[in-house]
């Protein structure tokens, strides 16, 4: 993985903004700790952070090509999992290649099939392909949006990046939120709706999206979206395609030059991929795998089960360290180093996030790098199998609003009278909310429960899943690690989809398909264990740090969160019995302590970013 950035500029010497340039790219220096490359040809200006994954020692970036007299030029983040398949059909057509990166593959595409190229790509990506003979630059996004892009147009200029960080080095870019940018924050965050970028003059280009931007201006367009078809498969066939495509994806995903490691919390998820890993490597002769979990100095001590979190991980994750012989590391966080590094975070994302499920991942992600380049993780199997509390208990699945969020008049009423009339918040959130489910590709005639489940599933998939994609991406790549996503295949995802309710739930539990998928990979014992998301600290002296931060900030008259939010109400909150509570309000793991880290997150982003609020 990388980080790119650039700028397209019609009549202006761009030649002179090569120092400019150089700031872009080298801010992206954590996801791109092992090469910089730069360059620069009227009107466009690219910029390159290279983690080196395949073929090492070329695929420096950018990477050039010519085809007749017209030059091409590619800056591109992500790995293309079919480019064998891709780069034989090149072969035939007449193409030759240099190197044995994705790189050339996806430049080879570009010029060979032009922007419809993206159609043919199986991966995760995000690119900006300069094309010479047509004056113009072709931006894509992938399918699910495993992999970022933020663009900006104005003065006449387009600029482009991994993160924003990139992109409000630009003079043209401002650190600016207006009442859309401070209701994401406020109601839809640590989410954010597909495109926005928070920042007013920020967007993100939509998973599935492409752009060309020439002197006729821009032109995005979707090229990918779920579509809902009637399934076809019975119970068996369906459990058979299930695992057949998750196999495939996983072994295509493992092809790598550097360690690769798979992320093991004892769940069902991430104990399928490793299993299934540990089966590829022992039929390739690859050797044993490496193995990672994370928990919390004596977190043991603390753990309370609850209806969102059922059970401890250790004594599973030992189960299946058991199970598959791994070469496991155990990594033990400590809370000062969570407390600690929740700024850390949300510099990483540019914007105030998930609190310590984002600090403690980065911590995480760290202790990995030391011993791996890339990862396999088991995220988004809960979002496109229908794991989630939110899919099976109808007070949520009836609460008119995004499941995972649904404490939206606790969270309006944090904010300052004056914020809340001029954002109006929950009318916000109401709208964002409405949009998402007129998306929703319904089948004709589809209607009760079957429609209903139809809605949940697209506004997980498409909704809450970028959201912790976001979080992936940002706290691996902040680390140099590469994380991959075998559960976000577009091919798995588009049948997964369209498999009927009553068939996903089979048995009678969360991810019943899966499970039946799955039968003779995992123990029975794992294989139908209650699901139980991924670990947060249960101790109460990190209430106690987050929650006198929080009182720090409020009695400070320079922080500058202080103007939006009502200060008595926080202060309520704060010595009330509900700062402890086990209640989500943000997913199934933001509650209390995670409520006071998130605003000492808004309070630290909008000081370190200078954020204009107008």
């Amino acid at each position: 993985m990388c980080g790119i950035t650039g700028f397209v500029q019609w009549n202006r010497d761009l030649t002179q903004e090569s120092e400019l340039l150089v700031r872009m790219t080298d801010s992206l220096s954590n996801r791109g700790p092992d090469a910089s490359g730069t360059w620069i040809s009227n009107p466009c200006a690219f910029g390159h952070r290279r983690l080196s994954v395949m073929d090492p020692e070329n695929g420096a970036q950018p990477m050039h090509a010519l085809q007749g007299d017209t030059s091409y030029t590619v800056v591109y983040n992500g790995e293309l999992y079919n480019a064998p398949e891709l780069k034989k059909e090149l072969l035939q057509r007449g193409h030759h290649f240099r190197t044995q990166c994705d790189t050339e593959v996806l430049l080879a595409s570009y010029i060979e099939w032009g922007p419809v190229c993206v159609e043919k790509l199986n991966g995760i990506f995000a690119f900006a392909i300069w094309d010479g003979g047509r004056e113009q630059v072709f931006i894509a996004r992938d399918r699910l949006g495993v992999k970022p892009l933020f663009y900006s147009h104005a003065k006449e200029a387009l600029v482009f990046g991994s993160e924003p960080k990139a992109l409000l080095l630009h003079p043209d870019v401002e650190a600016a939120v207006g009442p859309e940018g401070l209701a994401e924050v406020f109601i839809v965050g640590p989410a954010r709706t597909p495109g926005h970028g928070v920042y007013s003059s920020l967007h993100e280009l939509k998973p599935a999206h492409a752009m060309i931007y020439s002197r006729n201006g821009i032109k995005t367009y979707a090229y990918w979206k779920l579509e809902s078809v009637n399934h076809e498969h019975n119970l068996e066939e369906t459990a058979a395609e299930v695992r057949r495509l998750l196999q495939d994806t996983l072994e295509r995903q493992l092809a790598s030059d550097v360690p690769v490691c798979s992320l093991l919390s004892g769940g069902l998820d991430s104990s399928a991929l490793s299993a299934l890993a540990v089966d590829y490597y022992n039929r390739t002769g690859q050797g044993q795998v490496s193995t990672y979990s994370v928990d919390y100095v004596d977190n043991a001590k603390h753990f309370q089960a609850h209806s969102f979190q059922p059970g401890a991980d250790g004594p599973w994750i030992q189960r299946m360290v058991d199970e598959l012989k791994t070469d496991h590391h155990w990594i033990e966080i400590e809370n000062g180093e969570l407390v600690h590094a929740l700024n850390q975070a949300m510099l990483v994302r540019d914007l105030p996030g998930m609190a310590d499920v984002d600090s403690s991942l980065y911590l995480f992600c760290k202790e990995i790098k030391k011993g791996a380049t890339v990862a396999i993780s088991g995220e988004a199997a809960d979002e496109v199998f229908g794991g989630y509390p939110w899919f099976h208990r109808d007070e949520m699945l009836n609460s008119g609003t995004f499941p995972w969020s649904v404490a939206p008049d606790m969270r309006a009423g944090l904010l300052s009278p004056e914020i809340r009339d001029w954002i109006k918040p929950l009318d916000y959130l109401a709208d964002r909310y409405s949009d998402a489910v007129a998306e929703v590709p319904l089948l004709d005639g589809e209607t009760g429960k079957t429609a209903q489940m139809r809605v949940m599933s697209y506004l997980n998939i498409t909704r809450f899943m970028p959201t912790l994609l976001d979080r992936k991406d940002r706290m691996s790549m902040g680390a140099g690690l590469e994380v991959r996503v075998p559960y976000c295949d577009h091919r798995l995802i588009q049948y997964v989809f369209n498999i009927p309710w009553e068939m996903k739930i089979t048995g009678g539990r969360e991810k019943g398909i899966l499970r039946k998928a799955l039968e003779g990979v995992l123990p029975d014992d794992v294989l139908y264990r209650k699901k139980s998301p991924y670990p947060k600290t249960h101790d109460p002296q990190y209430l106690a740090a987050v929650k006198q931060q929080v009182l720090d900030i409020l009695d400070d008259p320079a922080s500058p969160i202080l103007p939006l939010i009502d200060k008595a109400q926080i202060r309520n909150l704060a010595s009330s019995p509900e700062a402890s509570s086990n209640l989500p309000w943000f997913g199934q793991l933001m509650s209390g302590p995670q409520l006071f880290a998130y605003l000492t997150q808004i309070n630290g982003w909008l000081k370190t970013y200078n954020v204009a609020i107008r």
